[in-house]
C-alpha cells in the first residue's frame, strides 16, 4: 500500500549550512521512526517558503545520503502569515503500517496534535483491561506505553530473589535499596530490568502479582517506583497505566482514565491470560486473589486505588478491548 509521510522543519538563518543539516535531520527521523528503506522509497518531494534561497532542500537530501528514489523541491508562493524558513517534505512509500509524520524545529507548531508530548493515565483494578487497552493505545498514538504494574512486580521479585518475606517492610526496603529496577523498550515492548537482567519473563505468576501488592503498600516502595515513572513520563509521550496514576504519579496527566469492571468478570478475565501461560487455577481461587488485591489496594494507607476526580469512568463488563479502546480514544482525540 502507498502511505505519504509528512514532515517539516525550520531554519534561523537564509544559509547553505543549515539548510543541509535541517533536511538530514529531518530526514534521519521520518526513516527511523517510519521504518524506512531504499527499496519501499518512491518519491521524496520538497516544498519550502519563499524566504530560502541559499540551497535546494533536495539537493541537501541528496547530498545526505537519499538518493535512492526520485527528488524534487519546490518553492511555495508568498503567503501572509506562513511560518518563515520552512521546509516541507512528503515522502511517498510502499508500507503497510500506519505513517508517523514529524515535525522539528519551529515547524511543531504545524501539528501540535502530534508534537506536544502528553501523558495518558489509566487507573482500575486488577483485571479490569487497563494493561491491554494502554498498550494498543500506545500503538495506535504512536507513543510508548509503560507499564508501572511491572516495575512494581520486578519489586515483589527482588524480594523473591533476597529471600524477603512481602510483609516484612523492613527487609523489603533493605532489599530494594540495593536492587536497581530499569525498563528499556526493544521493538516497541516494554522490557524490565532487575540488577541489568531482563526479567520480563518473570514477572507474571500468581505469586509475583500478589507480591507485587503486598509490596505496593509501603511508601518507600511507591516513592522509589514512582520516581522512575515520573522521570520516564517528563521525557516522553506515553500511556501509563495502574492504580495511581491519575491521582498521584501524574495528577496532572493531560488525559486521565478510570477502568473499571465486576470482581467476577475480572476473575474470568483473569483465568483465560493465565490459562495462554500455561497456569491452573480454580476459578473461586482467582476471585478470592482478586477480591483480596481490591481490598489491599484500595484501603493501603499511601496512594490507594481510587477514581482520580477530573477521570473518566469506563464500564468494561460488557465491552470488548476493540469498543473500550474505541472509547478511550474518542475522549482523546476531541480533544487534540
Amino acid at each position: 500500500m502507498l502511505i505519504a509521510i509528512r514532515g517539516a522543519t525550520t531554519v534561523d538563518n537564509d544559509v547553505s549550512q543549515e539548510i543541509k543539516v535541517a533536511v538530514k535531520n529531518l530526514l534521519d527521523e521520518i526513516w527511523a521512526k517510519n521504518s524506512l528503506h531504499g527499496k519501499n522509497v518512491t518519491a521524496i518531494i520538497f516544498s519550502n517558503t519563499c524566504d530560502l534561497h541559499s540551497y535546494y532542500p533536495a539537493k541537501a537530501a541528496r547530498e545526505a545520503g537519499y538518493f535512492s528514489a526520485p527528488l524534487f523541491s519546490a518553492a511555495e508562493p508568498d503567503i501572509y502569515g506562513a511560518l518563515p524558513k520552512c521546509i516541507r517534505v512528503m515522502i511517498l512509500a510502499e508500507s503497510s503500517e500506519k505513517p508517523v509524520h514529524v515535525y522539528q524545529g519551529k515547524a511543531v507548531s504545524l501539528r501540535k496534535d502530534i508534537t506536544a508530548k502528553f501523558n495518558v493515565a489509566i487507573d482500575g483494578p486488577a483485571g479490569s483491561g487497563k494493561s491491554t487497552v494502554a498498550s494498543l493505545l500506545a500503538e495506535k498514538l504512536k507513543v510508548l506505553h509503560l507499564d508501572t504494574g511491572a516495575t512494581y512486580r520486578a519489586c515483589a521479585l527482588a524480594c523473591v530473589r533476597a529471600g524477603v518475606d512481602f510483609k516484612d517492610e523492613k527487609g523489603v526496603k533493605e532489599a530494594l535499596s540495593r536492587a536497581c529496577i530499569s525498563i528499556s523498550y526493544l521493538g516497541g515492548a516494554q522490557h524490565t530490568y532487575l540488577d541489568g537482567e531482563d526479567v520480563t519473563a518473570f514477572l507474571r505468576t500468581p505469586e509475583i502479582s500478589m507480591g507485587a501488592s503486598d509490596v505496593s503498600v509501603y511508601q518507600y516502595v511507591r516513592n522509589k517506583m514512582v520516581d522512575l515513572q515520573r522521570a520516564f513520563a517528563e521525557k516522553n509521550s506515553c500511556v501509563l497505566d495502574g492504580r495511581d496514576i491519575g491521582t498521584n504519579v501524574l495528577p496532572a496527566a493531560e488525559f486521565k482514565f478510570f477502568l473499571t469492571a465486576s470482581p467476577k468478570v475480572r476473575a474470568e478475565r483473569r483465568m483465560k491470560e493465565n490459562a495462554l501461560k500455561g497456569i491452573e487455577q480454580p476459578f473461586d481461587e482467582v476471585l478470592k486473589e482478586i477480591q483480596e488485591r481490591d481490598f489491599q489496594d484500595k484501603n493501603r494507607k499511601f496512594a490507594p486505588l481510587k477514581q482520580a476526580e477530573d477521570a473518566i469512568l469506563v464500564d468494561t463488563d460488557n465491552l470488548t478491548v476493540e469498543e473500550v479502546l474505541a472509547v478511550v480514544e474518542k475522549y482523546i482525540q476531541v480533544k487534540i
